[in-house]
C-alpha cells in the first residue's frame, strides 16, 4: 500500500485534514437484471427542484491571536494604534475567525444536516438560503465518529426540504449530483457518477460513496443526490494532492446518516449498540488455518465482560451472521451492531 502523506489527505474545509485512503480487495459478482441508462439530457430541472433546500453555512469563533515573531506593544505606547489598525497583535488579544461549509434542510420546521467539522468549535452559526435569506442556527447535536451534525433554525414559515433516499440501492456507475458552496463561491452544482461503494476512511462506522462529481473545500456537509432528488450521501472528504478536486470525493452514505440524524434530533447524541468483542478481518491465511472455505466474517480476538461473554462467545470464534444478515468483514459487523436496537436480543 503506498504511503499517503498528509499533503494528499484533504478535508473539504480548509482547516481540517480528513481523508485517509485504505487498500481494498475487489471481487466481481455476476450482474443480473442489468438495465442501461443513458446520460440525462440536462440536470437543470433537478437542480431547480433541490436548490431551495441546500444552504451555505458560515461559522465564526474566537481564536488566540498569533504572536510568533511579532513584537508586543506596551499598553499606552504610541505604536499601539499602528499595530491595531494594521492587524498586528498589539495586546495579543483573541481574534474572530470565519469558516464556510454547506448543508441541507431535512424538515419544514428547520432541521439542517451538515458535517461536524464544518461547525466544530464555532460559537456563531449563520445559514444562508438559496433565496438569500439568512438565519442564525443553534447546534442540536454532533457525532464526530461519522462527522455528522444537526442544526436548527427558527422560521416563521415552512422551509423547503429534501428527503433521504436508500443509499444501498446506488450502484457503481449511477448518476449523482452534488450541491454546495465550494471555495466560498456560493451555490454551485456538479454532476458525476458513483465511482465506488463501501469506502472506509478512518472511522469505525464509515460507509462512504466515492464519486467523481466535482466537490471542493466548502462543499463539506452538502448533499449528494440521486436522479430522483433524494439525498444519498453527505459530502465529507476528497483525496487530492493539491487541495482541489481531482475527481475522488467521498460522501457518507445516507443509510448511515439517517440513523445518526434521528438520534441527534431525539437525544442530542448518538446511542449505538454494543456487542462487547474485539475483532479483526479474516484473511485467506487465517481462514485456511481454521479449515474455512471463505475468508469472510469477523474473527473474535478478545471477549471482555459484556453481552458477548454472557452469550458464550469466545476468543477464536468467527462471527459470520448477525441477526438475519451475513457478516462479510469486521467493519460490516461493527456497523450492524451499532445499528441494532439497544437491549434487543439478536441471534449471532
Amino acid at each position: 500500500m503506498p504511503d499517503l502523506t498528509p499533503s494528499i489527505r484533504t478535508a473539504l474545509r480548509s482547516s481540517t485534514l480528513l481523508a485517509l485512503v485504505l487498500g481494498f480487495g475487489l471481487s466481481v459478482a455476476p450482474i443480473q437484471d442489468a438495465q442501461a441508462f443513458g446520460a440525462p439530457e440536462s440536470f437543470a430541472e433537478l437542480a431547480q427542484k433541490i436548490s431551495p433546500a441546500v444552504v451555505n453555512i458560515t461559522t465564526s469563533a474566537m481564536i488566540a491571536a498569533p504572536t510568533d515573531g511579532m513584537p508586543m506593544v506596551p499598553e499606552g505606547s504610541p505604536f499601539q494604534d499602528f499595530f491595531d489598525d494594521f492587524g498586528g497583535p498589539g495586546r495579543g488579544g483573541p481574534q474572530r475567525s470565519e469558516a464556510l461549509g454547506s448543508g441541507f434542510v431535512v424538515s419544514e420546521d428547520g432541521y439542517i444536516v451538515t458535517n461536524n467539522h464544518v461547525i466544530e468549535g464555532a460559537d456563531e452559526i449563520e445559514i444562508e438560503f438559496f433565496s438569500g435569506q439568512r438565519l442564525k442556527a443553534k447546534l442540536v447535536g454532533t457525532d464526530p465518529k461519522t462527522d455528522i451534525a444537526v442544526l436548527k433554525v427558527e422560521s416563521d414559515k415552512p422551509l423547503p426540504f429534501v428527503t433521504f433516499g436508500n443509499s444501498d440501492l446506488m450502484r457503481v456507475g449511477d448518476w449523482v449530483m452534488a450541491m454546495g458552496n465550494p471555495l466560498g463561491q456560493g451555490f454551485s452544482v456538479s454532476a458525476g457518477i458513483v465511482s465506488a461503494r463501501g469506502r472506509q476512511l478512518q472511522g469505525s462506522y464509515d460507509d462512504f460513496i466515492q464519486t467523481d462529481a466535482a466537490i471542493n473545500r466548502g462543499n463539506s456537509g452538502g448533499p449528494l443526490f440521486n436522479m430522483d432528488g433524494q439525498v444519498v450521501g453527505v459530502n465529507t472528504a476528497i483525496l487530492s494532492p493539491n487541495g482541489g478536486s481531482i475527481g475522488i470525493g467521498f460522501s457518507m452514505s445516507s443509510n448511515v446518516v439517517t440513523k445518526v440524524v434521528d438520534q441527534l434530533k431525539q437525544f442530542g447524541e448518538t446511542r449505538r449498540g454494543w456487542l462487547g468483542v474485539r475483532i479483526q478481518d479474516m484473511t485467506p491465511e487465517i481462514a485456511e488455518s481454521m479449515g474455512l472455505a471463505d475468508a469472510k466474517g469477523a474473527l473474535v480476538t478478545d471477549v471482555p465482560d459484556g453481552p458477548a461473554r454472557d452469550a458464550g462467545i469466545k476468543s477464536g470464534d468467527v462471527i459470520t451472521h448477525f441477526g438475519t444478515n451475513d457478516v462479510t468483514s469486521a467493519g460490516d459487523l461493527t456497523r450492524r451492531v451499532a445499528d441494532a436496537p439497544i437491549g434487543e436480543a439478536v441471534p449471532v
